[in-house]
């Protein structure tokens, strides 16, 4: 059973696991389970635009089966393999005879499992639960009015203030119920980035768009992220392991990164360059002929470059080459090129350039991760060495390992938990002799206990909490005062 405390190591509340399905994806077998999909049902996938029909039927076991014999667990992916191309939203590409979608059917049973809204309220309020507004956030994206709102916002949903890795895996497995995805993706953008709650695009809904030429396919593939997946994708999102959140620190969550620039065109002239990056403070400007039209980049040093081997050098002279990466690459992927370059220009969801990222901002963001990793260290150092030399090693030894299981026989050998064993016996705190509550003292501990299990673990997409470095700084000043 999942804690319904799940927060990526938080204490914060989540409310009741997911429509009973504890934050997991829908399946057909659970469409089958709950008597809504019988076995033996025939599907078909209607293509409008071909005119063909792809048939296949439901299995006892919750699989879609085409006609050659295959058999599948996800409608997309089955419905790739009937036509042999995609991606589709094989929930919303299969339906019944009466012309019923699979998705429709998943819908219904979320309704039925869903927490029912509150008596005399309105269908969608600052009370609703996740379900509700989901429900209505699909309304509106099929309404071609998808909802806008910030990360921050999406995860309060849940009741969570940040993206640790349940929580990131609970919201993707519902949006992807509902068929939503986040554009960009939720967990590759910064806390405070606004994200759009879509439906299933209609190139994935079962219609085909028209054919394109050569010439459109060439441009289409020019224009398109190297990273394009969006979290809870109603394409991949339903089969098991695929549309999971990103993990680890990306491009977008870096401040700077879809935050917008400041750029040139190539037929700039060197007084708009000096003017734009002394105001800016800025080392480099991008050169853009249009949103998504690098050109490259001048700086202080290709400017000076150009200057120097040609007083009467046109502009052009001072571009030099520009490197641009997708907000959903990982950070550590591009650092090589940061490191060549000095600075990465940023493209979004749309290919567009939106931001920069220099090695300051990196430097920032690792120095920013690093300090309560620092904390904590500095924090089990202090607490080790007052229980060392204020305690009895056997009598410690006596609390911590009892029946000798982990064969502990020195300080240096003890867990954090120790620490906290030891601090709340009532004998061992009076020993030491600290004119301070230990309730509230081992209550402390055990908050940063938390916080600590959420770093050690790498549970947490964003940073810790505002006051949790305070508590740290203050702890760590705590036990240099009483511990001598």
């Amino acid at each position: 059973m999942t804690d319904s405390t799940q927060g990526g190591g938080t204490d914060e509340p989540l409310g009741r696991a997911s429509y009973l399905f504890e934050g997991r994806r829908v399946l057909v077998s659970d469409l089958v389970d709950a008597g809504l999909l019988n076995a033996g049902t025939q599907l078909a996938f209607r293509q409008r635009r071909s005119k063909e029909t792809h048939l296949a039927r439901v299995t006892a076991d919750g699989r879609i089966e085409l006609g050659d014999g295959r058999r599948f667990k996800s409608p997309s992916t089955a419905a790739a393999a009937a036509t042999g191309r995609g991606p589709y939203d094989g929930w919303t590409a299969w339906e019944l005879e009466d012309g019923t979608l699979l998705d429709v059917l998943r819908q219904n049973l979320l309704d039925s499992v869903a927490e029912p809204p509150l008596p005399g309220g309105p269908a969608v309020d600052g009370s609703a639960g996740p379900h509700a507004r989901l429900k209505e956030a699909r309304k509106q994206a099929d309404a071609d009015s998808p909802v806008a709102l910030t990360v921050r916002d999406l995860l309060g949903w849940w009741g969570a203030s940040r993206r640790g890795y349940l929580v990131s895996e609970q919201i993707a497995a519902e949006l992807a119920n509902h068929g939503l995805s986040t554009v960009p993706d939720f967990a590759a953008v910064g806390i405070d980035d606004r994200v759009t709650l879509t439906g299933p695009p209609v190139a994935l809904a079962g219609v085909e768009e028209e054919e394109e030429t050569p010439e459109q396919e060439a441009t289409a593939e020019k224009e398109t992220p190297r990273t394009t997946r969006a979290t809870g994708s109603a394409a991949s999102g339903d089969e098991e392991g695929e549309g999971e959140p990103i993990q680890g620190q990306t491009v977008g969550n870096l401040p700077s990164a879809l935050r917008g620039v400041v750029s040139v065109t190539s037929s700039a002239s060197f007084e708009e360059v000096f003017t734009k990056m002394q105001l800016n403070g800025y080392s480099q400007l991008p050169v853009l002929n249009g949103t998504r039209n690098l050109q490259g980049a001048v700086t202080w040093e290709s400017v000076a470059l150009a200057r120097h081997t040609d007083s009467g050098a046109p502009f052009t002279r001072a571009i030099t080459k520009a490197h641009a990466v997708s907000y959903a690459d990982h950070l550590i992927d591009v650092l090589p090129y940061l490191e060549q370059h000095g600075f990465l220009l940023v493209r979004d969801q749309t290919n567009q350039i939106a931001g920069i990222i220099t090695i300051a901002d990196v430097a920032a963001e690792y120095g920013a991760t690093a300090r309560p990793f620092l904390l904590i260290g500095d924090l089990d150092r202090q607490l080790r060495r007052i229980i060392s030399e204020g305690l009895v090693l056997a009598e410690v030894i006596k609390l911590c390992d009892p029946d000798g299981l982990r064969g502990l026989t020195s300080f240096g050998q003890m867990s954090y938990g120790d620490y906290q064993r030891v601090l709340s016996n009532e004998k061992q705190w009076n020993t030491l002799g600290w004119p301070l509550d230990r309730r509230s003292f081992t209550a402390h501990l055990d908050e940063l206990r938390l916080v600590r299990n959420e770093l050690m673990h790498f549970n947490d997409k964003d940073k810790v909490g505002d006051d949790a470095i305070p508590k740290l700084r203050h702890m760590i000043e705590l036990l240099r005062n009483y511990g001598g």
